[in-house]
């Protein structure tokens, strides 16, 4: 398999999960038949892996791909919640060294100590697959035995700011005060997250690139939370009312956290009042909102293959392999597997 037909592959698996939809975006027990199974034998010991904390939404939907992954090829792994603390996943990942285990994938908490768990594994010579939080490329290429898998957040911002884009030229209404300028609230993930960061900017610069304005009214820093989206909002709404026309958020926790804020001040449903809210990553819980009329779109974040590539990736390099994409079956771009993204909008929901 070729680079281009490996992404090629990729974008087919995300449009075959696109067309199920309706009935459940992420789901890695209904696409089990169309994912790349990996070229290589189940390990003796289980593969480690460490995500960061099990109550994030789009983290469970990864770790129950690598665990499918894994029970479709009758292999083991040991998947441990760090509980957003760098110091409990470093005694996570030095147990995991302790059993020399064939190859561990790690969601780092903090990315910008990706180092020492890089450090840690290249000691042990215990291969190492990161997903979802990038290292930064000047710690992975310290080891030829490192990779990432995770998504490039540009797109997903770039697509974001496609559906603004969208729906602000079909519908004249969408500006409220008549000036052409995009008034908007912008929810973001953590500071430390390069996906937040990227996000954020490239969503706006997609809409004024479009040559379209846009006016900032206020930013939080809603750590992907639901619950946290939902006090921000309504604070920010408070303070703003019906001036806002566009909320963006980094992720749909937060967009559906904005969207309840909303409707608590009469907003959706019956009252016929809409404002756009826009999110990341398709989760079901979005997709019901869009269902309802509430949420205006999201951005499918593709946990069903990151989880798969990362299970691949770990596999073949348990067994000694250097990941090829014809023994992961996804393309390495270096010591990259790099997902694409898929966006929802309201055409493709039934």
């Amino acid at each position: 398999m070729t680079r281009r037909s490996g992404a090629f592959a990729m974008a087919t698996a995300s449009m075959l999960l696109l067309s199920a939809v309706p009935a459940t975006a992420q789901d890695a027990t209904a696409a089990e038949g169309g994912l790349p199974v990996a070229d290589c034998a189940a390990p003796d010991k289980a593969i480690g892996v460490a995500v960061f904390r099990f109550d994030n939404e789009y983290l469970s939907l990864v770790r129950e791909a690598i665990g499918a992954a894994a029970a479709a090829k009758g292999a083991q792994v040991d998947v441990v919640d760090g509980q957003n603390s760098q110091p409990a996943q470093n005694e996570q990942i030095d147990l995991f060294i302790s059993k020399a285990l064939p190859a561990i994938a790690v969601n780092q908490v903090d990315r910008e100590l990706a180092n020492v768990t890089l450090e840690k594994a290249k000691a042990a010579d215990i291969p190492v697959v990161f997903f979802n939080k990038e290292p930064l490329p000047e710690v992975l290429s310290t080891w030829d035995k490192a990779y990432y898998v995770g998504a490039k957040a540009e797109e997903s911002g770039a697509m974001q700011g496609q559906l603004v884009i969208d729906y602000w030229n079909a519908h004249p209404e969408a500006d409220r005060n008549g000036d052409g300028v995009i008034q908007y609230v912008m929810l973001s993930g953590p500071a430390d997250h390069q996906d937040a960061q990227i996000r954020t900017v490239e969503s706006i610069k997609a809409i004024n690139d479009a040559g379209i304005q846009t006016e900032q009214l206020q930013r939080e820093i809603g750590d992907w939370n639901r619950a946290m989206a939902i006090e921000q909002m309504g604070a920010i709404y408070a303070q703003h009312g019906d001036a806002i026309e566009f909320v963006l958020a980094n992720n749909d926790n937060m967009a559906i956290g904005a969207v309840e804020a909303l409707k608590a001040n009469g907003y959706f449903g019956d009252s016929g009042r809409f404002l756009p809210v826009v999110g990341v990553d398709a989760t079901e819980p979005a997709l019901e909102s869009m269902r309802a009329g509430e949420l205006l779109g999201t951005v499918l974040n593709d946990a069903v293959n990151q989880g798969q590539a990362t299970f691949n990736l770990a596999c073949v390099l348990a067994g000694g392999g250097t990941p090829t994409a014809e023994n992961t079956g996804y393309a390495i771009d270096g010591q990259y597997v790099w997902v694409p993204y898929v966006p929802v909008g309201p055409d493709d929901i039934q």
